[in-house]
């Protein structure tokens, strides 16, 4: 944002300099980007008046003027064709220094000297952006008489500096010359001179002009209106377009300029419409229809959506609420009567809208970042006021104004303790106060505390914490005298989840298993690749609302997919074998719709190919739970599962609770992802393991006493489970039995058809004694005897 110091200077008395003005500005909290000084560097240029113009009788495009410039008339011969006798314009004579170190010379133009050069705005030092059109072409003519020979700087304010702020988006009352003239105040503890607004000269009534207005109350806050009538569209005075350029902004028309004036004053846009174009007597505020089209006043036709605001009449769009008005309604130079609309609107739309129609403007930048309603009756009777004093035309007497949702002041509760602890600070509550009351905040002490009341302009404050950084800031942060930290120091430790995590994650790589990471977004269509059963949970996904792509549309609820794509990408590109395992989330959504964040379940998928089998899979997930201390587990063979193989897929149950699948990947599934292997999966309950590990470990010495092993093969029907045999073999230990394992399996010869034979190596030992065969013995035969009664088990001989 540009603020003009003398602008500024008409709202609070400055004796610094600007570049103490700047420093201590930016202590306060407004951030300075630079200091723009107007002093041109311009020389002997002054105001002359055009006594005599005729055309050069030897050059069809040259005239040759005589100037008056007080003190002496000069010739000077100009290629200008906008000038007339009695114009005054500036005039850079012999020896005078412009811009850009250019210097006047006397010279001839086919015989005919010239003793100067008249001047247009940029040969002065004014920017293209923002020269009025009428006066990019040709020599600056001054708009009324002023007294011949006085310099040009002074004429048109060439002296002094415009200070360029970065406001944060949470101050958009800092966005104005009064927002400004507050800081600045506050800053240097003076008093704000707010301009007085009055309108004394009304006519008639705008009940004769406008009717109704009709307004959407959730996208548009107020809507306040006035109607102009009488009105003559001609240049405004030169003071006006001299605050507009030194603020950045080009000068237009009279009433154009005025709302601009009003906004950067302010920092309330406005805009004014064509009365006499609106069909119809009625205003209405509402929601484009969807394919609408509107053109706007930079003459480009814009489609509109149902999400975008406009202003209509009764027939169609007239405006882009918030953004920029249209064509049809604009103000031109056969304007006569305009209606003023000061209004706010909902700044998420406005923001959403002017980004849709990549269509930024002055005012769009306002109002997305939010204004205060109650600005709007201020800037429009501000309007009626410059309109009134520059004769630009005749206020006609009312308002409308729909304001249903009215703004009030709040109050904050400030306890002086707080503020001085969270500052480090010893400020007194009266010092406190005063630095509230110079930002205009009201204040008043309840006991202990002092209640505030905040101002409805300053959206920013909220809470305690925000005064007590305006007590900061005006204090001055740079003032705060530095401390060390005080405070307990506390050990930083991993939660139980991270250290199984990690745990999980060592034994896994220790095994080759390499640790992958994927998206937690997939298609709609893995469930149909793994052959997901239509009314199965896994189903109940939630869809993104704005996806990147159909392939990332919905939240994961399994890791399968995942895993699949990750090894049909290795096998496809010629990896022989593959050993991979990913710890990530699944979403599992409470209800569709969904209503709130859904369930985050933590998984680990384990996935591999190869010169493998069952075994190999099973084998992984035993040594993880070993490693894990987890216990007391079983594998039931599971047939119903359409992703695995029927026949080599088993579930883990823990304490009756299912904590995960392992086995053999259905040969259509692995078709599905365009393989030519066996794939063998886990798919385990993360949260579930890491409830049930026991990472302790507890020292057991050596035994003292021998142990006994005894082999044992029998012969049992296909069907029955080995974890089945080995739980007949743990009931008859009586605590002695150390440990069994199975190391042999066999079918084929000299073994019936539909039986197989099992080995099983178990070791007998003692903590206390040394056991004796016969003790060994009856244990034995209790098993024997047990398997042969309840698996028909034949001892192998």
């Amino acid at each position: 944002m540009l603020l003009p110091v003398k602008w500024l200077g008409e709202y609070v008395n400055i004796d610094e300099d600007s570049k103490v003005l700047a420093d201590n500005l930016t202590l306060s909290g407004s951030h300075v980007e630079s200091i723009i000084s107007l002093d041109k560097g311009i020389e002997n240029v002054v105001v002359g008046k055009i006594i005599k113009l005729e055309k050069h009788k030897d050059a069809d495009k040259l005239f040759i003027t005589m100037v008056d410039i007080g003190e002496e008339t000069i010739q000077i011969v100009t290629g200008a064709t906008n000038l007339k006798e009695g114009d005054y314009v500036p005039v850079a004579l012999v020896g005078a220094k412009l811009p850009n170190d250019i210097y006047i010379e006397k010279t001839n133009f086919r015989g005919v000297d010239s003793y100067g050069m008249l001047c247009s705005l940029k040969e002065l030092g004014y920017e293209d952006n923002i020269i009025p059109k009428y006066q990019r072409d040709g020599i600056f003519v001054f708009d009324k008489e002023y007294p011949l020979g006085t310099t040009v700087d002074k004429v048109l304010g060439l002296y002094g500096e415009i200070i360029e702020f970065e406001i944060t988006p949470n101050r958009p009352d800092c966005l104005s010359i009064v927002g400004m003239a507050r800081e600045t105040a506050a800053t240097f503890n003076k008093k704000l001179k707010f301009p007085e607004i009055k309108v004394t000269n009304e006519v008639e009534d705008i009940k004769d002009y406008v009717e109704s207005i009709e307004m959407d109350k959730e996208l548009c806050n107020r809507y306040y209106t006035r109607v102009i009538k009488d009105i003559n569209i001609k240049e405004s005075p030169l003071w006006l377009q001299i605050r507009l350029m030194e603020a950045g902004v080009r000068p237009i028309s009279n009433i154009v300029d005025i709302t601009n004036y009003v906004m950067l004053e302010f920092g309330q846009p406005l805009h004014a419409f064509d009365l006499d174009k609106l069909k119809g007597r009625k205003i209405i505020v509402r929601r484009a229809k969807d394919e609408e089209k509107i053109k706007t006043i930079d003459d480009i036709e814009r489609k509109l959506s149902s999400s975008n605001l406009v202003i209509g009449d009764e027939e169609g769009p007239i405006a882009i609420a918030g953004v920029m008005g249209g064509m049809d309604t604009e103000v031109t130079e056969e304007t006569t009567t305009v209606l003023l609309e000061s209004a706010n609107f909902n700044s998420k739309s406005v923001r959403l809208t002017a980004k849709g129609l990549n269509l930024r403007t002055e005012a769009s930048s306002r109002f997305e970042k939010g204004i205060d309603p109650n600005l709007c009756e201020i800037a429009a009777e501000r309007v009626c006021q410059l309109v009134e004093e520059t004769g630009a035309g005749k206020v006609v007497k009312g308002k409308i104004d729909v304001y249903e949702n009215i703004r009030e002041e709040e109050t904050i509760k400030l306890r002086p303790e707080k503020v001085n602890n969270l500052l480090g600070t010893d400020l007194t509550t009266d010092e406190m106060i005063d630095y509230l009351e110079r930002l205009e905040l009201k204040t008043s002490l309840e006991g202990d505390s002092v209640d505030v009341t905040i101002p409805t302009y300053r959206l920013d404050l909220s809470m305690e914490v925000d005064l007590i950084e305006e007590i900061g800031r005006l204090y001055g942060f740079h003032n705060i005298p530095i401390k060390p930290l005080v405070g307990v120091l506390t050990r930083g430790e991993k939660s139980y989840q991270r250290i199984v995590e990690d745990r999980a994650r060592t034994v896994l790589q220790g095994m080759g298993i390499n640790e992958v990471m994927t998206y937690s977004f997939i298609s709609p269509k893995a469930y149909d690749k793994i052959k997901v059963e239509v009314n199965s949970q896994l189903r109940d996904y939630i869809k993104l609302i704005n996806p990147l792509g159909e392939d990332y549309s919905v939240m994961r609820t399994t890791l399968m997919p995942n895993m699949l794509d990750l090894l049909s990408r290795n096998y496809n590109h010629g990896v022989t074998e593959c050993f991979t395992y990913e710890i990530g989330n699944i979403f599992i959504p409470k209800e569709l719709p969904i209503k709130e964040l859904p369930m985050e379940k933590k998984m680990l998928s384990i996935g591999m190919y190869g010169d493998l089998d069952f075994y190999d899979i099973k084998e992984v997930v035993q040594i993880l739970f070993e490693r894990l201390g987890i216990k007391g587990y079983e594998y039931v063979p599971e047939k119903n599962n359409p992703t695995y193989h029927p026949n080599r897929t088993a579930n883990i149950n823990h304490k009756g609770k299912n904590i995960g699948t392992i086995g053999e990947i259905h040969v259509d599934v692995v078709e599905n992802y365009d393989m030519e292997t066996k794939v063998y999966m886990a798919h385990l309950d993360f949260d579930e393991i890491t409830r049930e590990s026991n990472l302790e470990r507890k020292y057991k010495p050596l035994p003292k006493y021998p142990g006994i092993t005894r082999d044992i093969a029998i012969v049992v029907d296909r069907d029955v489970l080995v974890g089945d045999l080995e739980k007949i073999m743990w009931k008859h230990s009586e605590g002695l039995i150390e440990k069994v394992e199975l190391f042999d399996i066999y079918t084929g010869g000299q073994i019936l058809e539909g039986k197989k034979s099992v080995a099983f190596s178990i070791t007998y030992r003692s903590y206390e004694r040394t056991l004796k065969d016969e003790e060994v013995n009856i244990i034995h035969q209790k098993i024997v005897e047990d398997l042969e009664k309840k698996f028909n088990a034949k001892l192998r001989d």
